[in-house]
């Protein structure tokens, strides 16, 4: 069975694309599915720049991410102590994707920026990361250096032709899943297209 096109946008500070992944790189092995991993950088406000009912909406998601995270055996979840600009992160996403060590890499990125082990706006610490994975550290800098910011930024164009508005979004056949709590939508969908491999 050929397998079909799934796209996953994701961000490397969203706890909700946490939530997901693991579930995500499982898919192939149940559904005729080839994951197109797109990176997307989410915009948000700061304390002091968002409403208090986006304060009350921040703390809260935190606490349900927790929670879900919980459910699967518990892993850290600890809330960012300031707003980071993803994109050094993303772009090494990117050149690992184009290496061949997308899925370690994206795996050690989530966990650690989650219990406040790596900053994913500093450059270096992404490219130390890389090294520790057995990958070139120095490649990982010319890729930023050079095609790096243009290729994510093809991404993110992407993401406004597909109307991205928030991660982990999954688009199959141009519809849309949002939310890691919507794999099973997702999943009965791939079932009634016929990609069930068992």
């Amino acid at each position: 069975m050929q397998p079909e096109e799934l796209k996953i946008y994701f961000d490397y500070k969203s706890p909700f694309a946490f939530l997901a992944v693991e579930p995500a790189f499982a898919l192939p092995e149940r559904f005729a599915v080839a994951l197109r991993w797109i990176p997307f950088t989410l915009r948000l406000k700061g304390p002091g720049e968002r409403s208090q009912y986006s304060e009350w909406k921040a703390k809260y998601s935190y606490m349900d991410a927790r929670r879900w995270a919980n459910k699967r055996g518990g892993f850290p979840i600890k809330g960012p102590l300031k707003i980071f600009d993803s994109s050094p992160a993303l772009i090494g996403g990117l050149y690992a994707m184009r290496e061949g060590f997308f899925r370690p890499y994206t795996e050690a990125v989530f966990a650690r920026f989650f219990r406040r082990e790596l900053e994913i706006d500093q450059h270096e610490q992404i490219a130390a990361l890389i090294a520790e994975l057995g990958q070139s550290g120095d490649g990982y800098r010319r890729y930023l250096e050079a095609e790096g910011r243009a290729d994510l930024e093809k991404c993110l164009e992407e993401a406004h032709r597909c109307h991205v508005f928030g991660v982990p979004l999954f688009v199959f056949r141009g519809e849309q899943f949002w939310g890691h709590d919507r794999l099973p939508l997702l999943e009965e969908r791939l079932t009634e297209c016929g990609l069930a491999l068992r």
